[in-house]
């Protein structure tokens, strides 16, 4: 009876990559409101088992945060098999493999002079974090792919399918509508958002994502060898680990195994560095007489492929640590933007920023359309940070969406009554827009959106002269400031172009007991 040949490990290593791309993609997808208050599916576990963000929330917030918890079971096993995550797991990995065919690398593969950058963009991150300066989401490989697909490329390929489903609706014949309708409505109810969304920082997010892939032509996995912060923590990590891979003794010297490896991990005396090796597993695909393996030995130091900079490095410790104080010295530290307004159930500012991983759950999934990256709202350690920017969309009364998907706490998982009477800020009128009180034209329109049972929107029926000399009654909006909770929708649904006339501020939000407004007993004063 013959043996059965095995499979190669470089063929699981691949199967791995596809399918955890798979399950990053049904994650992604199905972020987002599908008819139910409850999101089902653990869709931030990615984020939950980063080690780099667990690390830096927990920095930022002065304890070990429990939502990160599985992050502690990705360290362990690299501790046990090396740098297999960014070889068998991480999705921008096996992306960044999978368009190297469309744009193929110029440079050789073997320049080593960057590869110190992540360690010390590593060790900034991490003292910056401490001191009160979070950024590991700006660089961390998660969320700079999930921002990119959620702000950019998901709103833009629905714009796409919409367009093109709804010209053959109109323009095509009856019997293409039996071909494509079918096809629109199971895409609708399968990879389709719910509904179509629009971002600020949308072009920017992508931009950035864009670059991680168009450095790919420079060096192979340009961004995984020199730039990501995560992979530089798991070679740290991978130093100590116990899986190691070596050339035989009668290694036939022909280098196929350094002009394949995907890392730069082999040198030319064909050492295998823990701290790059991913456990691709090319080189012993490639090497013609196996004289490669991977075996678990005694626990020892890996040797680096490269020198750090003890220079270099103490300074971008230095560096993380000084600008936080120098930020503090900000006109902004000391009062904050009016139209800085936060998800329900958001932290204290400091801690909110701290905490949150710029990852763009919390955007993708608001019903609304409402929540919105910040760019300097917030100053530097704010940015691609959850805001309401109500202009553009609101917040939905009876959804808990986005406390349910923040993977790190910065938003409070909150329960539907206690979400309802969470003050994220407060509506005002603009007396010189809004037309009962400009132009004396009738106009309901805040007041019948207004979700709240009492409705923190009232009228006084005044009588006033039009823009046309007549007198007429109308119904002039106030608000009442106890019953408001700064959802937006007022603002959202205004109908007048451009700016409205009712406005949100964060003036009187929960979380901050500084912001309160005054107590008038009845009506907040309109502008």
């Amino acid at each position: 009876m013959k043996n059965k040949k095995k499979i190669p490990l470089y063929y699981w290593r691949r199967l791995s990559q596809l399918a955890c791309l798979a399950l990053f993609f049904f994650l992604f997808i199905r972020t987002d409101y599908s008819g139910s208050d409850t999101i089902e599916y653990a869709v931030n576990i990615l984020f939950r088992i980063d080690p780099l963000l667990a690390l830096s929330a927990s920095l930022a917030a002065g304890f070990f945060i429990l939502l990160m918890l599985p992050a502690v079971a990705t360290v362990l096993l690299t501790l046990i098999l090396g740098r297999f995550f960014c070889g068998w797991i991480c999705p921008m990995g096996t992306l960044l493999d999978g368009c190297r065919t469309m744009a193929p690398h110029t440079g050789t593969g073997k320049e080593r002079r960057y590869r110190p950058l992540k360690f010390y963009l590593l060790g900034f991150l991490l003292v910056g974090a401490w001191f009160g300066l979070p950024m590991a989401g700006y660089f961390d490989p998660f969320s700079i792919l999930v921002r990119g697909l959620a702000l950019a490329v998901d709103p833009a390929l629905h714009a796409m399918a919409t367009t093109f489903f709804t010209y053959t609706y109109q323009e095509a014949p009856a019997w293409v509508n039996g071909v494509t309708e079918p096809v629109y409505a199971f895409l609708k109810a399968t990879i389709l958002p719910f509904s179509q969304k629009y971002y600020d920082l949308a072009m920017l997010s992508l931009g950035i994502l864009l670059l991680v892939f168009l450095l790919e032509r420079v060096e192979r996995r340009f961004f995984c060898r020199n730039i990501c912060p995560l992979g530089a923590l798991f070679a740290v990590t991978a130093r100590f680990s116990l899986l190691r891979g070596k050339a035989g003794a009668s290694c036939g010297k022909c280098r196929n195994c350094r002009e394949v490896c995907r890392m730069g991990a082999i040198d030319e005396e064909r050492n295998i560095s823990p701290l790059d090796c991913n456990l691709c597993l090319d080189c012993i695909h490639q090497c013609p007489g196996n004289k490669i393996s991977f075996q678990f030995s005694r626990l020892s130091q890996g040797r680096a492929a490269f020198a750090l900079s003890r220079r270099n490095f103490v300074g971008s410790l230095a560096l993380g640590a000084l600008l936080p104080f120098f930020l503090k010295s900000r006109t902004l530290a000391r009062q904050s933007d009016e139209f800085l307004i936060r998800p329900p159930g958001a932290l204290p500012e400091e801690e909110f920023v701290g905490r949150c991983v710029r990852c763009g759950e919390c955007m993708k999934v608001c019903i609304g359309n409402g929540l919105q990256p910040a760019f300097l709202q917030g100053g530097l350690e704010g940015m691609f940070s959850p805001i309401l920017k109500a202009r553009t969309g609101y917040c939905e009364y009876n959804c808990t969406l986005c406390g349910q998907v923040c993977p790190s706490g910065a938003i409070r998982k909150l329960g539907a009554e206690e979400k309802k009477k969470q003050k994220i800020g407060n509506a005002s009128f603009d007396r010189d827009r809004c037309l009962p009180y400009a132009k004396g034209i009738p106009c309901i329109v805040c007041e019948e959106h207004c979700p709240t049972p009492d409705k923190a929107i009232k009228f006084r029926e005044v009588a006033v002269e039009n823009s046309r000399g007549e007198k007429v009654t109308v119904k002039q909006p106030y608000l009442i400031d106890a019953l408001c909770i700064g959802c937006g929708i007022c603002e959202t649904k205004c109908p007048l172009p451009g700016a409205s006339a009712v406005m949100v501020t964060s003036g009187g939000e929960s979380r901050n007991p500084a912001k309160a407004l005054p107590d008038t007993g009845t009506a907040w004063q309109v502008i």
